[in-house]
């Protein structure tokens, strides 16, 4: 089935807090407003990730309000060494006071306790990103200012219900591919992030994961997402991005699947991600070789992974979390909406498996 492009506009949610249109775009198409929402506010879950990487290292900042308990963590993947290290602070019981704004397009977020000072801030076409977390890594700071400007022209966009629960949905948009430009300090290690200089290698792009909504308790998912430049078949560098995903809530009216070259979607329908099993039959070989294909025969893609950044809770088997958000390249072709094959050659990008239960 074809995925359902949503063109109306509105609110998000009728008056019986039910969304209203289920589909994708390549903009937000509606307007979020917890006012209208049918849930207990522990079932709302908002959040912001950032994610900014070139060659060398990737920092991922979230921001969120979980309902029951609030979350600031910051990730840095050194992809020289294969190493990662995340640390989180919690806030407890939030319910909606964090200050996540309704808009992935305007709006702030200004926050800061005893140990974390997070500054997201709209300014004209450009975001600026300023992050601070004491005791990242032992006695080391983290410390992240980041400028992220030429914001592609398309995103995207998808409105999610569950089958299970008429007032459970996920309004989501994914930015890929934005210029970043900036640096981080984590300790004695001090890394500059520089934007594409007429393809020159090296350079730095950003992604943005806005995700407003009302889950169900037990929910699993996969997603992958990559950016960088690629030499395209007509002999230029394009900036190429990719957003594949699913298994989370009811998609039969639409897929999360896009390509993206120099800003603009390729529709992708259904894909899988072939993560080879364990030898032991225990779950997945994340570490080995993936294999991408979806079912229209436009994506076939090898993943190679570098470093597994996973995370563990199980609190008397309520609340829990299996994550692992495996980092590595991507190579294969991709069949553009024209029909154009864009060959892909180790573009850097993530890819995760997650079950989360709270």
């Amino acid at each position: 089935m074809k995925s359902h492009l949503i063109e109306s506009t509105g609110y998000l949610l009728d008056d019986e807090g039910r969304l209203r249109e289920p589909g994708y775009a390549l903009r937000p198409p509606f307007y979020y407003d917890h006012r209208q929402i049918k849930a207990s506010p522990l079932r709302v879950k908002d959040w912001d990730y950032y994610l900014v990487n070139d060659d060398s290292y990737a920092v991922a900042l979230t921001f969120s309000d979980m309902g029951y308990v609030g979350l600031v963590s910051a990730s840095v993947m050194d992809f020289a060494e294969g190493s990662f290290k995340t640390t989180s602070e919690t806030v407890p019981m939030p319910l909606g006071r964090m200050g996540l704004p309704p808009s992935s397009d305007v709006g702030d977020i200004d926050w800061e306790n005893g140990r974390c000072r997070v500054h997201f801030v709209h300014e004209g076409d450009r975001r600026r990103i300023s992050f601070y977390m004491a005791g990242f890594d032992g006695d080391d700071e983290l410390e992240v200012e980041l400028s992220l400007t030429n914001q592609p022209r398309d995103s995207m966009v998808i409105c999610t219900p569950w089958a299970e629960d008429e007032h459970a949905f996920y309004y989501n948009r994914k930015i890929i591919g934005m210029s970043a430009q900036g640096a981080f300090r984590r300790g004695a290690l001090f890394h500059v992030f520089r934007p594409d200089e007429q393809g020159a290698s090296g350079a730095s792009f950003a992604l943005l994961d806005w995700g407003r909504g009302v889950w169900t308790h037990d929910n699993v998912w996969y997603w992958a997402a990559a950016q960088g430049l690629q030499d395209g078949p007509d002999g230029k560098r394009h900036v190429v991005g990719l957003s594949l995903g699913y298994g989370f809530g009811d998609t039969s009216a639409a897929t999360e699947n896009m390509a993206f070259v120099d800003g603009i979607a390729h529709k992708l329908e259904n894909v899988d991600f072939g993560i080879p099993p364990a030898p032991d039959g225990s779950g997945y070989a994340y570490l080995e070789p993936w294999h991408m294909t979806d079912d229209q025969g436009r994506l076939e893609l090898t993943f190679a992974p570098e470093i597994d950044r996973t995370d563990h809770m199980n609190a008397l088997g309520i609340i829990a979390t299996d994550q692992h958000q495996v980092f590595g390249r991507l190579s294969g072709t991709i069949v553009l909406d024209d029909g154009t094959a864009f060959p892909i050659c180790g573009l850097r990008g993530s890819a995760e498996h997650i079950h989360n239960r709270y």
